[in-house]
């Protein structure tokens, strides 16, 4: 037996705070960085000064300069400025959400970015002059996304300063151009480029030239690149050169009536997996076929292919894990996917033109919850909908973390005949229980009150949360967020809603989570005195006018459309903010 007064004390820590000191650097998770430095003053000091990278849902919420002191040593930044609403022109552009503050801050305080990602903000040719003659080299990633407000002049700043660019990215955004000089520029100088993106964008004055040098000086880094509509065979000296080239999305097949064949003898790197083509017809489609059972993610958004030839196209690809593609892909799509895809994790099916026909129903939607069981994101509108139907997706996609339904009401043909959706939606929520996101966007009728409370009982995980034209009256609101109901809830946005602003306000006192809430199409007082209930420290209540856009119609003819008045509300640590415009109130008169 071992003599205790011989026994060599324990190696142990001196306390729990030297152990965290130690073990924080390696925690990435947001959230449970966030939970740590609430513990003590020592913890809180630790993330501070090991955090790296930082979201910011809405730029609004804190100060630049106390950003920076609470976290010194950010290498990365996340900016999020217009609500989500504003991609759908259902916020005004004049809104706000302006970079300047933030490039300031990081030009004179934040020493060590690397990596800066603007989303839905307004950013300027001096701001990126800024932004570039203070990180110079040392700038590695630069993503405008959905970005407004800059030229080509201030993307010829970036590139000339920072010459070691590894990302560079403008997916969607809306800027000026004025000629192509800043894609040459990066085609001289840069040997590094990995992710190039400006996808989406009205860029009409670069050179495939300049594209082909890129991928020749980058030809070991260059992973990545979405462009804009090139004719494909102008860029045939870009595919050769970029051998490392694993995803592409862009270019143009523009189909030619005397040369049928002509796109038939190019050829694609042989490391593609992520494949996007513009204006794809059936007749191009074969020069997927050589190289389609490696395509991991297919991009047929601006595709011009019918039920059928997505029908034939699904089948020559086994390895499919992400597909995005508008409702023409029909049901009979979505029974192919759930035959020959069954590695699919994503689906997003867009709303496309009302003549390509094509219906997604809960025919093709049961199919795929048969058999696309790996599913973790699922974003469609449909024409119809069933309980059942979601009955099956509760039962069948227990990895389903992101879910989002919209029902259109425009097909007069089609009658919805299993409305309301309470018990569809029910089980959906029970059965599918690591969901985080959730979007239901129906239709009147389409979710009683009772359904309403539903979601708000059997929503323990989720985060993020849309509803559109659901419940009845205040009554499902309140069900909706009684006590303990959506206790993670940090993000609620709700349009085309019967409620009340005091409904409104008192659901949002209920809610424990929540950080952010948007409303468009509530019953509105004249003064929004209601709106007191949901008064307390820290928390900005902004209300957008009611408005009329110009909107354009199926004929073609211009006309206007009323937006009603939003209710915006967020936590900020920065006050309430003062680059207001005339069309927002801000409560604090309240």
């Amino acid at each position: 037996m071992e003599d205790p007064d011989t026994k060599k004390p324990r190696s142990t820590p001196r306390n729990v705070d030297d152990v965290i000191s130690l073990v924080i650097p390696y925690v990435t998770d947001a959230r449970d960085r966030a939970s740590a430095s609430l513990v003590n003053p020592t913890w809180l000091r630790a993330d501070s000064e090991t955090r790296e990278h930082v979201t910011m849902a809405l730029c609004y919420a804190s100060s630049p300069d106390r950003l920076s002191h609470r976290f010194p040593n950010l290498r990365s930044i996340k900016l999020k400025g217009k609500p989500r609403a504003a991609m759908f022109n259902l916020i005004p552009e004049n809104w706000g959400g302006f970079v300047t503050p933030w490039v300031n801050e990081i030009a004179l305080s934040m020493g060590r970015i690397r990596s800066v990602h603007f989303r839905r903000m307004i950013v300027s040719d001096l701001d990126l002059d800024v932004l570039a003659r203070a990180r110079l080299d040392e700038l590695e990633v630069l993503k405008l996304d959905k970005c407004l407000g800059f030229s080509t002049d201030g993307l010829l700043t970036v590139v000339k300063h920072c010459r070691k660019i590894k990302t560079l990215l403008m997916d969607d955004s809306s800027f000026l151009e004025k000629d192509g000089k800043w894609l040459h520029e990066l085609a001289l100088h840069n040997t590094s480029l990995e992710v190039l993106n400006f996808y989406m964008t009205e860029l009409t004055k670069l050179s495939p030239r300049d594209l082909a040098t890129i991928a020749k000086n980058c030809h070991r880094t260059l992973v990545s690149a979405k462009v804009g509509d090139f004719d494909m065979l102008k860029l045939a000296r870009f595919f050769n050169a970029a051998v490392n080239l694993e995803e592409f999305r862009g270019g143009a097949l523009n189909e030619d009536p005397e040369k049928p064949d002509k796109y038939t003898k190019l050829t694609f790197p042989p490391k593609l997996s992520r494949l996007g083509l513009t204006y794809l017809g059936a007749n191009e489609m074969p020069i997927i076929f050589p190289f389609a059972a490696q395509i991991r993610k297919l991009d047929l958004l601006y595709a011009l292919l019918e039920t059928n030839d997505h029908c034939k196209l699904i089948r020559k690809c086994p390895n499919l894990e992400v597909l995005e593609t508008r409702n023409v892909i029909g049901d009979k799509g979505l029974e192919a996917l759930a035959q020959y895809c069954k590695k699919l994790k994503r689906l997003r099916i867009e709303r496309g033109e009302e003549d390509e026909g094509g219906l997604v129903t809960q025919r093709g939607l049961t199919a795929l919850a048969q058999g696309c069981k790996e599913l973790e994101y699922m974003a469609v509108y449909v024409t119809d909908v069933t309980n059942e139907c979601l009955r099956t997706i509760g039962a069948h996609l227990k990895n389903l973390r992101d879910f989002r339904l919209v029902l259109l009401d425009q097909e007069e043909r089609i009658i919805v005949a299993d409305l309301p959706l309470d018990n569809g939606v029910r089980s959906l929520l029970m059965g599918c229980e690591k969901l985080r996101r959730f979007a239901l966007y129906l239709r009147p009728g389409g979710l009683t009150d009772v359904g309403l409370g539903y979601i708000g009982r059997y929503s323990p995980n989720v985060r993020w949360m849309l509803l559109g034209y659901v419940g009845e009256t205040d009554e499902g609101l309140v069900e909706f967020s009684r006590g303990g109901c959506c206790p993670k809830l940090q993000k609620l946005e709700m349009r085309g809603c019967c409620f009340s602003e005091r409904a409104i306000a008192a659901a949002v006192m209920e809610l424990p989570s929540l950080r952010y809430l948007w409303v468009q199409g509530y019953r509105a007082s004249m003064t929004g005195e209601d709106l007191r209930v949901m008064s307390r420290p820290y928390w900005n209540i902004e209300l957008i006018q009611a408005r009329r856009v110009p909107e354009v119609d199926e004929r073609g003819e211009v006309g206007e459309v009323e937006h009603p008045a939003h209710i915006l509300a967020y936590y900020s640590l920065a006050g309430q903010r003062t680059d207001c415009p005339p069309t927002v109130r801000v409560l604090r008169e309240l």
